[in-house]
């Protein structure tokens, strides 16, 4: 094992750099092993000449506290099944063969690691760090980025919680998460939210209502309510948005279920979509000692030749599973045994059901 590609996919999030700072200083420092850059995730290796960079100590030593990637990063979807995808996965074999890497380590959510495990199945030797603020990558129990937003949406939901008491509104509070509610319930239970709705959840706009007005006969005349993007009304379907380029994306919800609490409930009600607020800015502790956690345990695999896997943490533990394990775009979900669905209904906040 003499040198090492890394790339970062998908979405930027808080954690990424300093994944890339401890693969850098590991590969170096305990195996001697030349670690090279590649810009803009697989684009780079697509283009011609192949974009990268040499990774030296001095490239990444003021990175630990750093928000997004200092390799760039591409976000739209997963190019390897596109009409041109066959050409473009030769063009990626054809860079990392040209630059003599002995492994790849691949940082990024599910879409990213189903285009890595393609390209381990055609002989690219690739390893898996687990990265997404959603937190909904199959098989380890956090993904980078996790922390640091759902640190985000605690504050903001206490500080719209203050607000809200003090004009008397509904204030609501719209996150990100796709098909998958962990921002929501995680960062809404840190804030203090009085409703959570989670798409694992269908809700109902009677439940909702249902708990304002008993607020309200306790003389809280205030509600906060966070929602996830991929929320809908029971019976309903997920609400899109489409972009001028064609694409789609979850989103919108929030003004929805905003305007339809006003109608019902005649409160004062006010929307806030915290949207791309949630993958910026510094990493907090959590994600920059996780990333350290993840990115020494990739490496290592990579020295022992165990490629074709994803790290993951389990239990606590560091470990690594196959890609067949959380390949083809799964996404995990909120489990209804999830003992914080259950903690939340405890302590008497409404999920929408």
């Amino acid at each position: 094992m003499k040198k090492i590609g890394i790339c970062t996919g998908g979405g930027d999030c808080p954690g990424l750099n300093a994944a890339i700072r401890c693969v850098v200083k590991h590969a170096i420092h305990t195996h001697n092993i030349q670690v090279i850059g590649i810009k803009d995730s697989f684009q780079g290796l697509q283009s011609r000449p192949v974009a990268t960079m040499e990774l030296r100590y001095d490239h990444v030593a003021d990175i630990l506290h750093k928000g997004g990637t200092i390799l760039g990063t591409y976000n739209k979807g997963d190019s390897f099944s596109s009409s041109d995808g066959h050409q473009k996965i030769k063009l990626t074999r054809e860079g990392f063969e040209s630059l003599g890497l002995d492994a790849l380590i691949v940082v990024g959510g599910e879409g990213t690691q189903t285009m890595a495990s393609q390209l381990h199945e055609l002989g690219i030797p690739t390893i898996g760090i687990p990265k997404t603020i959603d937190n909904d990558l199959p098989e380890t129990d956090q993904t980078i980025g996790f922390s640091s937003c759902i640190d985000l949406v605690n504050e903001s939901v206490m500080r719209l919680q203050s607000t809200a008491e003090s004009h008397d509104r509904v204030m609501v509070l719209e996150v990100m998460g796709r098909d998958s509610g962990f921002i929501a319930l995680h960062g809404g239970i840190a804030g203090g939210a009085n409703i959570i709705l989670i798409p694992e959840i269908p809700f109902t706009y009677e439940s909702i209502c249902a708990k304002i007005k008993y607020r309200q006969s306790l003389g809280r005349n205030y509600s906060l309510v966070v929602v996830s993007e991929g929320a809908y009304p029971k019976g309903e379907d997920a609400k899109y948005k489409l972009h001028a380029s064609g694409s789609k994306n979850l989103g919108g919800i929030g003004q929805i279920v905003a305007d339809e609490l006003q109608k019902r409930t005649q409160m004062d009600t006010r929307i806030t979509v915290l949207g791309h607020l949630q993958r910026g800015g510094q990493p907090n502790t959590s994600d920059k000692i996780l990333a350290t956690r993840f990115a020494i345990h990739a490496v290592d695999l990579a020295v022992k030749g165990e490629t074709g896997k994803v790290v993951v943490l389990q239990n606590g533990q560091i470990t690594a599973v196959p890609y067949e394990k959380i390949k083809n775009h799964e996404r995990r979900k909120i489990s209804m045994e999830d003992d914080l669905v259950k903690a939340a209904e405890d302590i008497g906040v409404c999920l929408g059901r």
